[in-house]
């Protein structure tokens, strides 16, 4: 709003118009930033900043090719811009490109070895390993006085992979600890508000509830969400039901999510929101607008393929809106052994949210939080979500295919057994992975840091400790 008010008053502040762009691209307001862009590069054609935001909202939108085509124009004009190399590298990862993006990440270390990011970046492909030489340059960047706390987080975290994939795994454990720990001073996260919105969400969205709306919502079958905790198999789902010829990829959307901030509105007369009280206020023909809006405003990230995944794992708090939004929507939790998915989340380092995974008490409770959540769910709308345990997929991937495209109502295909041939964009830390076929060593990396996970399996608490038969070993 200030940036809006800026502008008008002052409609040639440049600097502020292009804030308000990556206000709005954050905001997934893609076709909004993109005009406010446009209006930039009338006046600047060739400015490296007002091309590269284009390049990331053009990224966003599911145009890879056309962001490359801007990177590749940037760049030619700009060859020592570090971070337009580095989201160079970031566009060549998603469509697969891997030894490009390496060759870009490499090339922005060499221009800014202060930049954190590029060195994670690396990290982040999964199956990139560090030399004897970058370790050293990494140490001493990360033990540098006064450094850049994003900077110094990103190289933490590099350095506990980089650490990992060498077996030196207290000293990783150590890096990852120091990561999360300057994570967690710049991104707090409120346990209490998490806890206390399930608590609204049980209390409000129960069998008599859906029970009364039954035959409400939009009837459009298009959408399939994938919901769970980030690392529990999302991705590799998403890749699975993007081979089919029915459906598209497209990605973590942000519209539920919107939906439901703009319905929880804070207000002097409710401070904590409406949301999801607000809902049994509403009438079947304010939720169908509602449904409208979400199938409107998602048009952007679609062609003309019958389903579309909306893979925003989040939105497993939403499954309640989902259900009365979109009735013939399909929902499949993607979920994982609680110490591998929990561990994983905590090593991983999230461009942006997922603010819970910055301490293992944290991540943990988290989990529990989630897992009631869920429960919840199934409780009152049985046999609604489809759940895919990620080590039963692991173990028996043709089976629980079988069983995915069954409750999406999807004829077989034997395409999604061949996923990763599936050549299309991925944007997220799993991109490499799903490029292979399914490996089972990953099920049990978190025993190489056991030692160090007791306040994880405290957080879980007793409850899922006895569902997983998770056991202090000391």
């Amino acid at each position: 709003l200030l940036l809006e008010r800026c502008l008008e008053v002052a409609p040639d502040f440049h600097a502020a118009r292009h804030s308000y762009a990556m206000v709005l691209m954050r905001l997934q307001k893609l076709e909004a930033a993109m005009h406010e862009v446009e209006k930039l590069l009338a006046l600047e054609p060739n400015n490296p900043n007002f091309l590269t935001l284009k390049a990331s909202i053009m990224t966003r939108i599911g145009d890879q090719s056309a962001a490359l085509e801007i990177y590749e124009k940037v760049l030619k004009n700009y060859p020592n811009q570090a971070r337009a190399q580095m989201s160079y590298g970031h566009t060549l990862k998603t469509v697969g490109r891997l030894d490009e993006s390496i060759g870009a990440y490499k090339k922005c270390i060499r221009l800014s070895p202060e930049v954190g990011e590029a060195y994670w970046s690396l990290a982040n492909l999964k199956t990139f390993r560090f030399g004897d030489e970058d370790i050293e340059n990494m140490r001493k960047q990360v033990t540098s006085e006064g450094g850049d706390a994003n900077d110094q987080s990103h190289l933490a975290f590099a350095l506990g992979k980089a650490l990992e994939d060498r077996g030196e795994f207290d000293e990783s454990f150590k890096f990852y600890k120091r990561g999360n720990a300057i994570r967690r001073i710049e991104h707090r996260h409120s346990l209490k508000i998490n806890v206390m919105e399930s608590v609204r969400q049980v209390r409000t969205l129960n069998k008599a509830f859906f029970e009364q709306r039954k035959d409400w919502g939009h009837p459009a079958p298009d959408p399939i969400f994938v919901v769970g905790l980030p690392r529990a198999g999302s991705t590799l789902l998403e890749q699975i039901l993007a081979s089919h010829s029915q459906v598209e990829g497209t990605a973590e959307l942000q519209d539920i999510i919107a939906i439901s901030r703009k319905l929880g509105a804070r207000t002097r007369e409710s401070p904590a929101g409406k949301y999801p009280e607000i809902l049994a206020e509403m009438t079947a023909e304010q939720i169908l607008e509602l449904g409208e809006s979400y199938l409107e405003t998602t048009r952007i990230q679609r062609s003309d393929t019958p389903f579309f995944i909306d893979k925003m794992p989040n939105n497993f708090r939403h499954i309640g809106l989902i259900h009365l939004l979109l009735p013939n929507s399909k929902i499949i939790d993607a979920r994982r052994h609680p110490m591998g998915g929990c561990f994983s989340g905590f090593k991983q380092l999230f461009a942006h949210g997922q603010t819970f995974t910055y301490g293992l008490e944290d991540i943990g409770k988290y989990y529990r939080d989630y897992v009631r959540l869920m429960d919840h769910w199934d409780a009152v709308l049985p046999g609604r979500v489809h759940r895919v345990q990620y080590e039963e997929m692991v173990a028996d991937t043709e089976a629980q295919i079988h069983a995915l495209l069954d409750y999406c109502e999807l004829d077989f295909e034997e395409q999604c057994l061949r996923f990763y041939e599936t050549d299309r964009a991925v944007r997220t830390p799993s991109s490499e992975q799903v490029r292979k076929p399914i490996y089972k060593e990953g099920l049990e990396q978190w025993r190489n840091f056991e030692a160090h996970l007791d306040p994880l399996k405290e957080a879980l608490g007793p409850e899922i400790r006895q569902r997983y038969s998770i056991d202090f070993k000391h």
